[in-house]
């Protein structure tokens, strides 16, 4: 591990999926503690989405902005809305220069599968449509989350391509969560991970299909054919236990003739990228911004 990050490992939270309403309070809680940049030059706004429930939503509008993103939280399907997802979405809009519209989606269990990716669906629509009034090109939009929101944001992905929805240009998934059936090498054998490991990924993925079978839309790698999706940024921690399915993810991509740009962290685990102090985590969060602003770019 790398050596900064372990120096936090005794002090790095822990929380138990077990009981989903204490889990969002003392994450909710742990974000609270998180400095956001100070951005006077940044237009952010909450406003509701329109939909079958309305949407609420977290607007980022950074001076000079021609792109955005639907940014989806992490928090295993259960935790966080866009006030957990403050800093980090802050971090996105400052460094990549777009446009982002944090998504509030519904929590599972208590909306299980598919409310959570109807939420976000809901809100990729209504950007496109309100294009022109958030400032950007509708040909620039992407689609972007950490863990349980990089696995909607490539769900999303797949449903505007089978429902021939609204183009995406790109989609940035950081440690995402993109199969329940756990069968990888690191899903099976991270057992004690910092933050997140195999016990809490078992209670995420039952929280969030309830009784329902798992379909491509909710996990995307049981999606058949990939191709046809957009170029893709993929990004895994070496303790995690999505490294492997993230990993597998990326190189049927490109197998798919998707073009991929795949960034295997060494020595970090999933969600070590919230420890600001170290160099690497660092080099993380700006790396996302970086990306993003590359394939929003003429």
């Amino acid at each position: 591990m790398d050596p900064e990050l372990e120096a936090f490992v005794p002090f790095f939270p822990q929380t138990d999926l077990s009981d989903p309403v204490a889990a969002r309070a003392y994450f909710a809680g742990l974000a609270a503690a998180v400095p956001a940049p100070d951005t006077p030059d940044m237009e952010v706004e909450d406003r509701v989405v329109p939909a079958d429930p309305d949407v609420s939503v977290r607007i980022y509008r950074p001076r000079g902005a021609r792109g955005a993103v639907i940014w989806l939280h992490g928090g295993g399907f259960v935790m966080g809305d866009v006030h957990t997802e403050h800093p980090w979405a802050t971090r996105i809009a400052e460094s990549s220069g777009a446009v982002v519209v944090s998504v509030g989606y519904r929590l599972a269990p208590e909306h299980p599968f598919p409310a959570a990716l109807d939420d976000a669906y809901a809100v990729l629509n209504w950007t496109v449509e309100h294009a022109d009034e958030l400032g950007v090109d509708p040909a620039r939009i992407a689609v972007g989350g950490h863990s349980a929101g990089g696995g909607l944001a490539a769900a999303m992905a797949l449903r505007s391509r089978d429902e021939q929805g609204p183009p995406i240009r790109f989609q940035l998934l950081n440690q995402a969560g993109l199969d329940d059936r756990m069968e990888t090498w690191s899903a099976r054998n991270f057992t004690d991970t910092p933050w997140f490991h195999r016990g809490k990924m078992v209670a995420s993925w039952r929280h969030y299909l309830g009784s329902r079978p798992a379909t491509p839309y909710a996990a995307p790698s049981r999606a058949a054919d990939l191709s046809g999706l957009p170029p893709a940024y993929v990004a895994s921690a070496e303790f995690c236990p999505n490294r492997d399915e993230d990993i597998a993810y990326a190189v049927r991509l490109l197998q798919a003739g998707v073009s991929v740009e795949l960034h295997q962290w060494p020595g970090t685990f999933h969600g070590s990228q919230a420890i600001l102090s170290a160099d690497v985590s660092q080099r993380q969060n700006a790396e996302l911004g970086a990306v993003l602003r590359r394939a929003l770019a003429d």
